[in-house]
């Protein structure tokens, strides 16, 4: 069974850090591309950053760039999303998600964990 599992959210003030995790298990994810997306209440949902699991190469959303960094441990089979000088509005529930690397859209979701910056 294929799961990706987050972990690492919770309550932080302006500022400061957290560390994302996402546990991937049930496949061999070689071949895939893994993101993180966000949902604040009342908006949609929105892309974060992704990494070619095979390459290490990255993308990040224009709102992150230059305070989140996006990795990956192939022996732990987790993906790391540390998102370092937290803003208020960086408050959403945060998934991890999973596509193969020759498809469009990602087709394979966690749960989520939620992250709260207090100004």
């Amino acid at each position: 069974q294929v799961r990706l599992v987050e972990s690492g959210g919770g309550l932080v003030q302006a500022g400061g850090s957290l560390r994302l995790s996402c546990a991937a298990s049930g496949r061999t994810f070689s071949y895939y591309v893994m993101g993180w997306f966000r949902q604040a209440p009342g908006r949609e949902r929105e892309f974060v950053a992704q990494i070619v699991w095979s390459t290490s190469n990255t993308n990040y959303a224009d709102s992150v760039k230059g305070r989140f960094t996006i990795s990956r441990d192939n022996a732990k089979n987790t993906v790391y999303l540390q998102m370092n000088s937290l803003k208020p509005e960086d408050t959403a529930v945060y998934y991890c998600a999973a596509r193969y690397s020759s498809g469009s859209s990602y087709n394979l979701w966690g749960q989520g964990t939620q992250v709260t910056v207090s100004s």
